[in-house]
């Protein structure tokens, strides 16, 4: 049985706690697992995200979900990495902060029966995870990041992943936020580039786009010269 990593001291809450606290279940629409559902708990800023976005996502990754190496942070309902592996992804990481909702994770996971060797399930800040090349040791193929809207989590997340060299210029990068990132992809851009925080110049080139209500969603890749 895949066991829930943690990055930190916690207590792991018993399977039952976890189930007990669930609030709502949403379900995985293509792919092997398709019509299965998975969990998840009442916690602010957790709402997974809705199928009408989530077939448009699957749609851009078509000709790139089979084998890829997936990281979804701050997994929430880890919705998104499980579409991924039930579409064909060869191994996701899944980050979450939430004891619970990780615990919960790891419920999915079970319930699914996934092999244990396509998934880790990791309890902790996505940074701090980030930083430990025990835990994440390759650079992802496609990142998800889809973090509560309110506290602007994308941009030291993906900062971290630059930095750590856990993305690539192939790598597939999902943003979900409650607005055009556009502006602020760009001052992140120009700080990388200012503090030659990294040895070439980069960019970040959207490759697709779309607004779902007030929702702005896009893919992106890193750009380097």
């Amino acid at each position: 049985m895949k066991k829930v990593a943690t990055s930190h001291s916690t207590k792991r809450k018993t399977s039952h706690q976890a189930k007990s606290s669930a609030a709502g279940q949403v379900r995985i629409i293509g792919g092997q697992f398709k019509r299965r559902s998975v969990s998840f708990i009442d916690a602010e800023g957790l709402r997974p995200t809705p199928d009408r976005l989530r077939e448009t996502l699957f749609n851009w990754l078509l000709a790139d979900i089979h084998g890829a190496y997936v990281l979804d942070s701050c997994a929430g309902s880890g919705v998104l990495g499980f579409e991924a592996l039930s579409r064909g992804a060869a191994h996701c990481t899944f980050i979450e902060m939430n004891r619970a909702q990780s615990d919960m994770l790891q419920q999915s996971a079970e319930q699914l029966r996934l092999d244990a060797d396509t998934y880790q399930i990791i309890n902790g800040t996505v940074e701090q995870v980030l930083m430990q090349s025990h835990l994440v040791s390759r650079p992802f193929d496609i990142v998800f990041i889809d973090p509560p809207y309110a506290e602007d989590l994308w941009q030291p997340i993906l900062t971290t992943l630059i930095s750590q060299s856990l993305i690539s210029p192939t790598t597939l990068i999902y943003l979900e936020a409650d607005k055009d990132l556009a502006a602020q992809l760009n001052q992140l851009a120009n700080i990388f580039n200012e503090t030659s925080m990294i040895q070439a110049p980069i960019s970040f080139d959207c490759l697709k786009q779309t607004k779902v209500g007030q929702v702005v969603a896009g893919l992106y890749q890193l750009s380097s010269s």
